[in-house]
This record gives C-alpha cells, sequence and structure tokens, in this order.
C-alpha cells in the first residue's frame, strides 16, 4: 500500500450540555495525541442537523463544543479545530462516498436504527447516510488514525470499506495519477487503553446522557462546585461497602461506574482505586471523589465558561482552523475530482 503521513481526524457533535462522559470517553484523550500525531479535531455540525436543531441554540452549541475543546488542553495553534460546515470539501466528499458505498452496507449500520427509533420512514435522509458523512469527514485529511469509541466502530469500518472499494474501483486512474496503488488509507483505529463508558449517576446500567430528564444523573462540564458536590453525593449507590477487588463490582453497576469515574479522573488503575478505598462505607470513597472531582472539573469549567463568553475569539480559531483544514481537504478533492474523471478549472 501506498505511504501516508500519520494524522488524526476526531469530531465531536455540538449537541449542547457537555457532561462529565463526552469529556473523559472522547475530550479528554484527544490531548495526549498531540504530542505524537498532527491532529485535526472538528465540531461536527452539518452531523447534528440530521435531526431537527433549533438554530440559535446550535450555534451556541458549537462555540460550546469548541471551549471544551481548547480548555482541555487542545492548542489549536499548533493543531486544527474547526466546525465542519465551514469546509465545503466534506460535503462535496461525502456525494462521492454515496456513490461509492452500497445500500446493503448502509442497512446494517446499527446506530441508524437505534437514533431512527420505530418511525424509520419519517427519519430525514441525512440521518441514515451519516456514516458516508462521517468517511468524508475522515478521508477528507486522508487521517491514518481515528480515536474510537465502542459505538463509532462500525461506522470507522464503513470508512475502511467505503476507502477500499474506491482504491479498487479507481486503481488504473489512481496509479495514471502518481498515487501508487491506493489514494486512500484504510484508516485505522486509536485505541487509548480500556474503552471508557460513563453510566448516569442515577443508574448505573444506563449510559450519562444529557437527554435523561434529571440533571443528577449527570455532571455537567459547567457545573460549579457546589453542584458537583451535591450530585456526588445524592449517586445512587448500595448499601454495600466498597469492594477490595474488581470481581466483588460485579452485579452492582453504581458502585462500578463511581470506581470507573474516580480511576478516570485520577488517572490511575480501577485496581489501585479499590485497594485505597476497598472496604470503606461509601460516604468516605464519595466525599474522596467530590474533592477530585472538583479540582479537576472545577478548572475545566470555569475556563470552558471564561472561552463561551468570548464568541468572537471563539471565532477566530474556528475561521482559522477552517482555512487550514480547507488548505488540506481540497487537494484531495481535486485530485478525487481528476481520478473520477470530472473536468475542472485549474
Amino acid at each position: 500500500m501506498a505511504a501516508f503521513q500519520e494524522r488524526v481526524f476526531s469530531g465531536v457533535q455540538p449537541t449542547g450540555n457537555l457532561h462529565l462522559g463526552n469529556y473523559l470517553g472522547a475530550i479528554s484523550r484527544f490531548v495526549p495525541l498531540q504530542d505524537q500525531y498532527d491532529c485535526i479535531y472538528c465540531v461536527v455540525d452539518m452531523h447534528a442537523i440530521t435531526v431537527p436543531q433549533d438554530p440559535a441554540e446550535l450555534k451556541r452549541q458549537i462555540r460550546e463544543v469548541t471551549a471544551a475543546f481548547l480548555a482541555a488542553g487542545i492548542d489549536a495553534t499548533r493543531h486544527i479545530v474547526f466546525n465542519q460546515s465551514q469546509v465545503s470539501e466534506h460535503a462535496e466528499l461525502a456525494w462521492v462516498f454515496n456513490c461509492v458505498a452500497r445500500i446493503g452496507w448502509m442497512n446494517r449500520m446499527t446506530q441508524f436504527k437505534e437514533k431512527a427509533g420505530k418511525d424509520r420512514e419519517n427519519a430525514s435522509l441525512g440521518l441514515y447516510a451519516y456514516p458516508s458523512l462521517m468517511a468524508a469527514d475522515i478521508l477528507a485529511y486522508r487521517a491514518t488514525h481515528v480515536p474510537v469509541g465502542e459505538d463509532q466502530k462500525q461506522h470507522l469500518e464503513l470508512t475502511r470499506d467505503i476507502a477500499q472499494k474506491f482504491n479498487n474501483d479507481y486503481a488504473a486512474s489512481i496509479a495514471e495519477r502518481g498515487f501508487g496503488d491506493a489514494f486512500f488509507p484504510l484508516t485505522e483505529p486509536l485505541i487509548q487503553g480500556p474503552a471508557m463508558r460513563i453510566m448516569s449517576l442515577r443508574d448505573g446500567t444506563k449510559k450519562m446522557s444529557k437527554s435523561d430528564p434529571s440533571d443528577y444523573s449527570r455532571i455537567n462540564l459547567t457545573d460549579d462546585a457546589d453542584t458537583i458536590a451535591q450530585k456526588i453525593r445524592k449517586a445512587k449507590t448500595d448499601p454495600e461497602p466498597l469492594p477490595s477487588e474488581e470481581k466483588g463490582l460485579e452485579g452492582r453497576p453504581e458502585a462500578d461506574n463511581l470506581v470507573g469515574i474516580f480511576a478516570a479522573l485520577q488517572g490511575i488503575p480501577r485496581t489501585e482505586v479499590l485497594r485505597q478505598y476497598g472496604g470503606g462505607q461509601f460516604s468516605a470513597f464519595k466525599a474522596a471523589l467530590i474533592d477530585l472531582a472538583v479540582d479537576r472539573l472545577g478548572p475545566l469549567g470555569a475556563d470552558m465558561k471564561r472561552l463561551v463568553n468570548d464568541p468572537a475569539y471563539i471565532d477566530s480559531v474556528l475561521i482559522d482552523g477552517a482555512d487550514r483544514a480547507r488548505a488540506i481537504a481540497k487537494p484531495t478533492i481535486d485530485a478525487v475530482k481528476d481520478i473520477l474523471g470530472f473536468v475542472r478549472a485549474k
């Protein structure tokens, strides 16, 4: 296969109410990658409109996700931070991929079935074609790596299938234009330790979500210290003390979740958390978790609020990032048009 420059791409939807699950599961994991790769981090606002959005709220949420990126420690000068809709090459390449991907592939995408629910006939075409746009997001930059969670693995496999089919279908044209035996890389998943799945503070069997009607089910990144403390104190537990070994957490989803949150915030193995607090009551453990969460999340939330209150600065970051993203994506699209046989201005 052809050699490709190593590059990471990842995107976060501007869905509002960013919470601890978004931070530990995705955003915090983007930061260390900056020391190993060229990174492109995108606020995927075109994906957001696959379901109805309030325009004013969407704009606020785009800026909030950008603020979270910056507050978490992503360096928008060394790397690229932008919102997807400013770079039209995403949409152009998505259409090409709509013509490469097969209906059968799309029908196997489980996330569409989950998001569309029972009223599938009333779902938008955009929601159905979402994975094709996701492939375009990644391959517009010929990205070699994507940090993925469990719920995105199937979409990355589809991205690889689309890249492979494009490379095969247009092999002669690709070689003729000096790109060797492949124009698009087969993007690899980037696994950073165990998958971080943060569950609801009110029900350890459900994922932490902004759509949960109870605000006590989640810790929002903009929550102040008192709110964080109150939510952790009220977090559901069980009457048993914490075990000293992981097998003691089986069948105890709420305890398991709190131990996982502590381990992730502290950056230590779960076994070490249980070694320190095993055998003790939840009250003492929760007190320690409150101190840790406030220490880690307090500065992040304060920085996010400061940044959100300066929309002109946020917008300048996004515009600069979009300019630099376009400088990479446009040559990709131009080459794709040449490979396909389109006529274009040169």
